[in-house]
Parts: C-alpha cells; structure tokens; sequence
C-alpha cells in the first residue's frame, strides 16, 4: 500500500505530511486523503514512487559535512 510507504517516509525524513504532499504531489492535502482511504491512480502512485525513490537517491549523493571538502 502505497499509504504505508509515505508514512514510513515521513518518519525516516522528519517531513510533515502537508510539505510532502506539496512537493511530491503538487497537493498538501494529498497524505491528508491517503490516511482517509484515497486511492491514487495507478500512474499518481508512480510517480509519488518516483519522488520518494529520488528524494533518497539525490540524498545519498549529497556530501556531508564530514565529506566535504573546503577548498
């Protein structure tokens, strides 16, 4: 389920619901709605998928402090 998902998501990243909504879905209601049965569109779920998968992607790729180098 994708509602499952997004609420793990939430937890790992310390996003509210309302900013994840607006960028994932151009929605902030839209995790309001899944916790109260909306059921997306099978290409809405792809790509909500999509964006969770390059949230994490584009976050592993970042440099750290510790990584960074000042040059």
């Amino acid at each position: 389920m994708l509602i499952r998902s997004v609420e793990k998501f939430l937890r790992q990243h310390e996003m509210a619901a309302t900013k994840f909504g607006r960028l994932a879905a151009h929605d902030p209601r839209f995790v309001l709605d899944l916790r109260m049965g909306r059921e997306p569109r099978d290409r809405t779920e792809q790509r909500i998928r999509g964006f969770m998968a390059g949230f994490e992607a584009a976050r592993e790729a970042a440099p750290t402090p510790e990584t960074a180098h000042v040059g």
